[in-house]
């Protein structure tokens, strides 16, 4: 699975989690694009994610983070968080 598909997988699931319709997130897109991206067809740009995910009322890097988990097919986050935070730590070393 490519993270364009895993990313449409987490998108819906989210969305669905929440009781979201493709037709809420109107005032920033439109809903054949949110079709579009739970489909797998397209990326969107990092605004886009970070609009995505305030529709959804979740941090960007949860939703990227489902992604990413979904693509790995593991659903245990804390190895994948554990790894972020290590990095993000030598970056700022």
């Amino acid at each position: 699975m490519d993270i364009k598909e895993s990313f449409g997988l987490a998108l819906q699931r989210a969305r669905k989690s929440k009781e979201i319709t493709q037709e809420d997130f109107s005032n920033i897109s439109s809903r054949t694009y949110v079709s579009t991206l739970e489909r797998g067809l397209c990326s969107p740009t990092v605004e886009k994610v970070d609009l995505l995910a305030g529709t959804l009322g979740m941090h960007p890097l949860t939703l990227l983070s489902m992604a990413y988990l979904i693509k790995a097919g593991v659903s245990d986050a804390t190895a994948l968080m554990d790894q972020v935070k290590r990095e993000i730590i030598e970056l700022n070393s």
